[in-house]
């Protein structure tokens, strides 16, 4: 045990979660800032991509003066009008970033070092204070499977503060709860709907234990005037890597039921199981053009970040 706790981040017990644990994320997000490779390049294996800072959005025409750019020459408004035109940008703009955080009951499951949950959890702090840091807004929908609270995108430390001790808060009180009757997926995807504005960056945290493909549909509508990201969460146990072999009182939607991990069809069928959703949940990101990633839930984020 010893050596699984020196494995934690700073102020992290892999269960509970606490202000100081997310916090401590501010102070890492300044690896990902430009001109340094972006987080998501970093997530997605793109090695030599390089973050060059952020965009520019189209601004007016005017005409051309001495010292302009002539790369930037509108050359239609020049061929109608008979005098040389230029285009002006001006800095990309804020934009808002919205987290659908899941804390529903599959969440809360760790075989190894930390629980599905807590991982997810310092995930959306690195982001959160990211975007802080690029001056973006940041919002999130938390959904416990039986209700959703949702933070709408705010700018600055404040807003960074709110999102994450909301997190802390429903977390650690979903480690007390009993849910039994849980609500679809897509109701965090309506909930998203609702809450961005077109053109935000949306990203899914979750072990998409719930998403099936009557929730296709509500994330297609949502990817339709946004950029959306999935990330899953997973555990070590999901893919049949344990060196427990005995038995187990196993919870799932379908109810209790023992499991013999002793019994290598036990692991392989627990690992089967996995890989067809995952299957799925890939191949249905790659035909609606949605970045998705994974993190495991038995290696510190950061150590997980740069050995990708």
């Amino acid at each position: 045990m010893g050596e699984v706790a020196s494995a934690l981040p700073p102020h992290s017990d892999g269960v509970n979660l606490s202000l100081d644990e997310l916090i401590n994320y501010k102070q890492q997000s300044v690896h990902w800032l430009p001109p340094g490779k972006s987080l998501w390049s970093q997530m997605l294996g793109q090695h030599h991509s390089r973050q060059l800072g952020r965009g520019m959005d189209f601004n007016e025409v005017r005409q051309y003066q001495a010292g302009d750019d002539v790369r930037a020459i509108d050359w239609r408004v020049t061929a109608r009008t008979g005098k040389p035109h230029t285009k002006l940008f001006c800095e990309e703009r804020e934009k808002p970033i919205v987290l659908l955080l899941d804390l529903s009951p599959s969440m809360y499951f760790g075989s190894t070092l930390m629980f599905k949950s807590v991982q997810m959890a310092h995930m959306a702090s690195l982001i959160t204070w990211l975007s802080v840091a690029q001056r973006d807004r940041i919002g999130a929908v938390i959904d416990t499977g039986t209700k959703r609270i949702e933070l709408k995108p705010s700018a600055r430390t404040q807003g960074a503060l709110t999102l994450i001790q909301s997190l802390v808060s429903q977390h650690n009180d979903g480690l007390n709860e009993h849910r039994s009757q849980l609500q679809p997926f897509s109701q965090g995807l309506q909930s998203l709907n609702r809450l961005c504005p077109k053109g935000s960056e949306i990203i899914l945290l979750s072990d998409f234990s719930r998403f099936n493909q009557q929730d296709e549909s509500t994330l297609s509508r949502l990817n339709q005037h946004n950029q959306v990201r999935m990330v899953q969460i997973t555990d070590p146990l999901e893919l049949g890597n344990t060196d427990f072999r005995g038995n187990e009182l196993v919870a799932s939607q379908q109810g209790s039921h023992w499991l013999d991990f002793a019994a290598k069809q036990t692991r392989h069928g627990i690992a089967q199981a996995f890989e067809q959703q995952q299957t799925y949940l890939k191949q249905l990101a790659l035909k609606m053009g949605i970045s998705f990633s994974t993190l495991s839930s038995d290696i510190p984020l950061i150590k997980q970040l740069h050995g990708f």
